[in-house]
């Protein structure tokens, strides 16, 4: 199984997320995350699905399928693309007074948040790559996570880059 990160520019209309999805279980593909939100631009939306495919035809007859869905605007398959990807999640922690400070300290090196905080829990939010977010719960686990939320990948290209074809090529040699 190929992991591919796809993302679809939609109409922001009621059911078009049903719509989506549905076409996603018809042709039996599993969605391992989606995220949803608006863009720059009102009433226009930005998805981004990860999925498992078995082969590059299956992801090609997916991206053929959304785009004629009448409320999508564009589809892309970016996993092979120079992308900007986040994600986010938050992690309840068991914490006593002694293990406020070594969970403190896992925290950290993570750029992670404690953003709560009561007697016998930390609640920790971390923001970024789905490894940073793996890891850090992996490190977290043996002092108790008791509640964990995670919002799933979301991504877009990066801006212009230059390939390396695009380059004027010198030489020191006459």
């Amino acid at each position: 199984m190929k992991r591919r990160i796809v993302t679809a520019t939609v109409l922001n209309h009621s059911g078009v997320l049903n719509r989506v999805t549905g076409l996603f279980t018809k042709r039996h593909f599993n969605i391992e995350s989606i995220t949803v939100g608006h863009t720059e631009t009102e009433g226009i939306s930005k998805m981004t699905f990860v999925v498992n495919v078995e082969d590059d035809r299956q992801i090609e007859q997916l991206l053929k399928q959304l785009n004629k869905q009448i409320d999508v605007l564009k589809v892309s398959d970016i996993t092979n693309q120079a992308i900007v990807a986040r994600e986010l999640a938050l992690i309840k922690v068991l914490a006593t007074g002694q293990t406020r400070s070594e969970i403190s300290g896992i925290v950290e090196p993570f750029r992670a948040l404690i953003i709560d905080m009561s007697r016998d829990t930390l609640t920790v939010q971390v923001t970024g790559d789905t490894e940073k977010v793996e890891a850090i719960i992996e490190l977290l686990k043996p002092y108790g996570i008791k509640e964990l939320a995670r919002t799933g990948l979301t991504a877009f290209t990066r801006g212009f880059q230059k390939s390396v074809t695009d380059l004027k090529q010198y030489t020191l040699l006459k």
